[in-house]
């Protein structure tokens, strides 16, 4: 007769038991109440949070992505309030001044050291995205960024044309304001920095050329920056973010085109070292950059991407 007896198991008391293991081993299944186990679980469910576990993807966005994220940047910027848009603005209007600055430096030494045309040019094509690659990156409102991405909404029917038109109104008189700032502390700066040479020989290539060539180049001016900007926000971070906006500034620096806010600054500057370059001649220059500049971000940039991509997808 087989008097061994065996031990109960945890399954022994069914689903709703628990049971509690005696220093023997042995386990005495205990009943728990249904509406105990219910309350228990309404209580699990009740304190489970959800959480999303999103790839940080390295690769490049798709351009439907790509689309969506302008599109989203540009409603977040829209909503901004003013002080804050403003203040950005000007902000961004004073660091890509530093740009300025580069290329005058440069510009100014090669002209001591006896240096071709040509390699003036490609060693100040070197330094002008400096100023771009810090202010772009440090998230200031520059408006040959916003030249596209702020039009994506409307265009999409997600804001309207008066969002718009306030948007860029404020980031260009931030970007003046920074940039009439920035032109008189590099005109304080004048005799430390050694560079007034180079402001002035700036000040005649923004000044030298007829207002119809002038925004031609403006045009290709900003079709580069809004093109830089659609890159920045396609390519993960951070260096290949810094290697498109280099490359797009780069650009404008070696084919000499006319960017309103960093030759906004050079205006400025051109203007305090000298009463050859006046008022009016700045206003010029600014007023037909900025109107290029819009021109070729919003044209070439903004409608030709928007166009491709939802006709894509139809």
């Amino acid at each position: 007769m087989n008097t061994s007896e065996e031990k109960p198991s945890a399954q022994d008391g069914g689903p709703d038991n628990e049971g509690i293991l005696l220093p023997g081993g042995e386990i005495i299944s205990t009943p728990v109440p249904e509406n105990q186990r219910k309350e228990e679980r309404q209580s699990e469910d009740q304190d489970f949070v959800p959480v999303i576990i999103k790839r940080t993807d390295e690769r490049r966005r798709h351009p439907d992505d790509a689309l969506e994220y302008a599109i989203e940047e540009g409603l977040e910027q829209m909503g901004r309030p003013t002080l804050s848009l403003l203040l950005s603005a000007v902000a961004a209007g004073l660091i890509v001044g530093f740009s300025a600055m580069a290329v005058a430096v440069v510009l100014t030494a090669t002209t001591e050291l006896n240096a071709s045309p040509v390699v003036s040019r490609i060693a100040t094509a070197f330094v002008y995205p400096l100023g771009f690659v810090v202010c772009i990156l440090s998230g200031a409102q520059l408006f040959t960024e916003h030249t596209a991405t702020a039009l994506y909404p409307v265009l999409d029917r997600k804001s309207n044309v008066s969002s718009l038109m306030r948007l860029w109104v404020i980031v260009i008189v931030g970007n003046l304001i920074g940039a009439l700032a920035c032109g008189g502390l590099h005109f304080l700066a004048a005799d430390v920095v050694h560079a007034k040479a180079g402001y002035l020989e700036i000040g005649h290539h923004l000044t030298e050329f007829s207002t119809g060539s002038l925004f031609v180049s403006a045009v290709l001016a900003g079709w580069l920056m809004a093109l830089g900007a659609w890159l920045v926000g396609s390519s993960p971070r951070t260096i290949a973010q810094i290697a498109a906006i280099y490359i797009v500034t780069f650009l404008i620096g070696i084919g000499g085109l006319h960017h309103s806010i960093a030759g906004s600054v050079e205006m400025f500057a051109a203007m305090f070292l000298s009463s050859e370059f006046t008022p009016l001649m700045s206003a010029r220059f600014i007023s037909t950059a900025l109107v290029g500049n819009l021109v070729g971000g919003s044209c070439f940039v903004a409608l030709l991407n928007y166009a491709h991509i939802r006709r894509t997808n139809e």
